[in-house]
């Protein structure tokens, strides 16, 4: 599966521009503001009905604009060629799939699968939980469309609970929704375990080959759930939720651990090494997703050379040049060094130049 066209109306920078894009690797170079990040949020936008950036929809509206039109033309699964369109306006969105508008934009999550690296990603690292929550969420969902159905109804459940609270609700009410709510939980609680699991021996093996080195790293998986049932961290939990008013327990607390031979790579990793683990985290979720579909996710790479000395450049792009990572997106505001990085390992590639949300193949 790979997107072959794109079409844009409005979309941030972007007033009107036509892409046609390479199967393999497209190289956008230009300077900062010119839109290279934007197609590539485009791109993203068509698969996960979302801005990767911008958790409102009002932000992806170019300036003084009522409403954005993303056209994606994709060569799917088997040589078929499908047109997905988005159209965005304050307060609302529609999907479109062929002539038909989906329903409901969650039945359209894992149909077009994507992985971005952006240099936002640090907040997986030094930002809070919630932003690794957030992580998990968004790369769960594209390959179980039961998590997104548990993960969605459970938080439904929790702004309920969380209303009872407050509001000095009777024990067997809260119990109620608590016992509604557990299903959910351990569902999200379960598949988040065995991701984790299979995601931190795939994210190691590409920190050794990105930075040629023995490196050690590992994504921790921490829940109270581990060791108590749902149900039973309600009712420990029972008074102190009273009191604060809200739910102390539960999914919304976990949290995922990144460490680097043992230690915080927060506090012990250099921004080299932050990076490099934060790139591994992502191609072995692109690993992880290729398994899962049997085909290669669309691999958008924003600005991941920076940080990153020429060796563990190298080594990067003469990976996602195989074959097995299907079409790619790469920026760089240095064209030298993307053009010369890129034609070194691999042919079969497109080269634009970003100017004012336009893009001229060079």
């Amino acid at each position: 599966m790979y997107l072959e066209r794109i079409i844009l109306h409005d979309f941030k920078n972007i007033a009107d521009a036509t892409v046609d894009l390479s199967p393999r690797i497209n190289c956008i170079s230009g300077a900062n503001g010119t839109g290279k990040t934007n197609l590539l949020d485009a791109v993203y936008y068509l698969s996960m009905t979302k801005s990767y950036f911008s958790a409102s929809d009002q932000f992806v509206l170019r300036h003084g604009c009522e409403e954005a039109v993303l056209t994606g033309f994709y060569r799917m699964d088997g040589g078929l060629s499908e047109k997905f369109s988005a159209v965005v306006r304050k307060g609302s969105k529609t999907l479109i799939r062929g002539a038909k508008a989906y329903g409901r934009l969650a039945d359209h999550i894992g149909l077009l699968p994507v992985v971005m690296i952006a240099p936002s990603d640090g907040a997986l690292i030094n930002d809070t939980g919630e932003e690794r929550r957030k992580y998990l969420n968004a790369m769960i969902s594209q390959v179980d469309r039961e998590y997104l159905r548990h993960i969605q109804a459970y938080n439904a459940l929790l702004l309920r609970r969380n209303r009872i609270l407050r509001d000095g609700g009777v024990d067997l009410l809260l119990d109620t929704v608590s016992e509604q709510m557990a299903p959910h939980a351990d569902y999200v609680h379960a598949a988040r375990r065995q991701f984790c699991t299979e995601l931190s021996p795939i994210a190691e093996r590409f920190v050794r080959r990105i930075s040629a080195s023995e490196e050690s790293v590992s994504l921790t998986y921490r829940s109270n759930m581990a060791e108590q049932s749902f149900i039973e961290i309600m009712e420990a939990n029972r008074e102190k939720d009273r009191a604060l008013g809200f739910t102390l327990g539960g999914p919304q607390r976990d949290e995922l651990h990144l460490q680097l031979d043992g230690y915080p790579l927060r506090k012990c990793g250099s921004q080299g090494q932050q990076k490099t683990f934060l790139i591994a985290l992502k191609l072995a979720q692109h690993e992880f997703m290729r398994e899962r579909y049997r085909l290669s996710p669309i691999l958008l790479l924003d600005d991941v050379f920076d940080k990153l000395d020429m060796q563990r450049v190298e080594n990067l792009v003469s990976m996602v040049a195989d074959d097995g990572f299907g079409q790619i997106f790469l920026t760089d505001s240095n064209k030298v060094r993307l053009d010369t990085v890129v034609d070194r390992f691999h042919r079969e590639s497109a080269h634009f130049f970003a100017r004012d949300g336009q893009y001229n193949r060079i």
